[in-house]
């Protein structure tokens, strides 16, 4: 389930602050912190469907921001391997987009598959928060 705004906005400002623990990433001098945890919308509009049986979880995703998408200013594109497959939810992005928008580093990971045929409940993906490592 999503965090709600409030919540994010305290996390951010503890994480600009310093004060949250920052657990290690194995395969990258950076720490992270759990953003969110959103389905991903608009999977059967891009190459979701294409890609699915290629998918695993742990896969890493890359998200861009499209400040100038025509459908929401606040829109988070959701690329695998180069490859658009979505976005972050509109009802989630708002807080999402404003940190980037700041320069924040946010990726995601894939986090359960499901065959489905509701599009909503094929890909959840869990976003995080990167931030360089100060050891």
């Amino acid at each position: 389930m999503p965090w709600n705004t409030s919540l994010i906005r305290v996390l951010l400002s503890l994480s600009l602050l310093g004060c949250l623990p920052q657990s290690r990433v194995a395969a990258a001098n950076d720490a992270l912190m759990i953003l969110q945890t959103s389905p991903l919308a608009g999977f059967q509009h891009h190459a979701g469907a294409t890609l699915f049986a290629l998918m695993q979880v742990g896969d890493h995703l890359e998200l861009r921001r499209e400040p100038s998408n025509p459908f929401d200013a606040k829109a988070v594109r959701v690329d695998w391997n180069g490859a658009q497959i979505g976005y972050a939810p509109r009802a989630d992005n708002v807080d999402l987009a404003r940190l980037m928008d700041r320069g924040t580093r946010i990726e995601g990971r894939i986090l359960h598959l499901q065959k489905s045929r509701d599009p909503w409940k094929r890909v959840l993906m869990e976003l995080y928060v990167i931030q360089p490592d100060d050891r």
